[in-house]
């Protein structure tokens, strides 16, 4: 017979609800079932707006023959819109409290991001960086909003780096003014100088004192992220046939650069969540590094979209460049995300050479394909695949000669 603990007694009276108003204060490193809140969510679906107008004017260049300008300005914009969405996604992985003004604050960024989306093709087109740099001004001013709350509700040193996260960020907004009143020939090193001291600021304000960022919550923050421009990415390609079909009804020229698209973005994702990463993330030289190298993965799931429609326009004839081109598109992107991958996430978690070459043989095979014509893309998915594939049947290999050496020991 058994026996069970007597459930809780119930209070009679409903929890009463949380202040409107609340000290903003780190939450715990360790705090238990710490995930993405909705307005994390929402935050992270906006930035989207912003990434598939970014890919639609990348698209424009690549298929007119400006590749190399292109991405050039590709960098310069995907990194305002990556380095706003991390300065966010740390701090509020440390200090979100959920009051009232912690959502105001967060939803005035979110309206910053909008008027960012708004100026990217006239960034692309003219490298006008007005509006872009106005929508900057509104998520940086919000986020120099919420570093003084977090100052001031901090002692000691990690008031000092609160402060310092604040001064940083409001000094580097001064400097990217550098790229609306000065000539358009520097503005591209604006831009190298201003980037390299960003990324500094965290370093800085951070060599005293940490923030209390939750591992789990951040892994899955970019997770998250992850996904959402991924989907970008195969939403943007079915808009590409759709639109092809509707005007030049080539279904066997785009079904193959369909199902070959289709298969990269499966395997991405296949790759990317196959390992739990936060057990990683443990110290700040290791986040940093991570965190500072999804840059590259995420700018490479979203060109990859951009490569695809490159690919259905070459297809169709409405594209100004060669077939050979036209797959580099698709096949560069998939390469560097698979690269980027395996050193960022995979890497921590293979054993034996064999494991550890799968991911960067594939990228090799992939660049590979790029001079394979028509069959260009659909021959990357299938590398692609076949990647997840021998990825998978190595690591069960390996699990299946290390179960009989572990029953001694339970034996034991």
């Amino acid at each position: 017979m058994t026996s069970s603990s007597p459930p809780a007694p119930t209070s009679p009276h409903p929890p009463r609800p949380p202040r409107p108003l609340r000290r903003l204060t780190a939450r715990r490193r360790d705090e238990g079932h710490r995930v993405a809140s909705p307005l994390e969510l929402f935050f992270d679906l906006c930035f989207v707006v912003a990434i598939a107008q970014a890919g639609v004017e990348l698209v424009h260049a690549v298929a007119a023959g400006h590749a190399g300008e292109g991405v050039l300005n590709y960098g310069m914009l995907f990194f305002a819109i990556w380095w706003a969405w991390m300065n966010f996604t740390w701090f509020s992985s440390a200090y979100d409290n959920d009051d009232v003004l912690y959502r105001i604050v967060t939803l005035v960024q979110i309206a910053g991001v909008l008027v960012l989306a708004a100026g990217i093709t006239q960034g692309f087109s003219d490298h006008d960086y007005l509006a872009v740099w106005l929508g900057y001004v509104i998520m940086r001013l919000a986020m120099v909003a919420q570093w003084l709350r977090a100052a001031h509700g901090a002692r000691g040193a990690e008031r000092t780096m609160a402060l310092r996260y604040a001064g940083g960020v409001l000094l580097c907004q001064v400097g990217w003014a550098g790229l609306v009143v000065l000539p358009v020939h520097a503005r591209a090193w604006v831009f190298l100088v201003m980037a390299i001291a960003e990324m500094c600021v965290p370093l800085y304000a951070e060599k005293d004192s940490t923030t209390s960022w939750h591992p789990h919550h951040i892994a899955e923050r970019y997770g998250l992220f992850t996904i959402i421009v991924l989907g970008e990415t195969i939403a943007a390609a079915t808009v590409a046939v759709k639109s092809a079909l509707a005007e030049h009804d080539a279904l066997s020229e785009l079904l193959p650069i369909a199902a070959g698209g289709l298969l990269i973005v499966f395997s991405a994702w296949w790759i990317y969540f196959v390992v739990p990463i936060h057990g990683h993330l443990r110290s700040n030289r290791q986040s940093f590094l991570w965190g500072y190298g999804h840059y590259l993965v995420f700018a490479s799931a979203a060109s990859i979209g951009a490569g695809i429609e490159v690919a259905v326009e070459e297809a169709v004839g409405k594209a100004h460049l060669s077939t050979t081109a036209a797959s580099a598109a698709v096949t560069v992107p998939t390469a560097l995300y698979l690269l980027t991958v395996w050193a960022l996430h995979s890497r921590h978690f293979k054993v034996g050479l064999a494991q550890q070459l799968v991911l960067p043989v594939t990228a090799l095979l992939v660049v590979c394909c790029t001079f394979l014509g028509d069959w260009a893309v659909p021959a990357a998915g299938v590398v692609s695949a076949l990647a997840v594939a021998t990825g998978t049947a190595l690591t069960a290999r390996t699990a299946r000669r290390e179960r009989p050496e572990q029953a001694p020991a339970a034996a034991a």
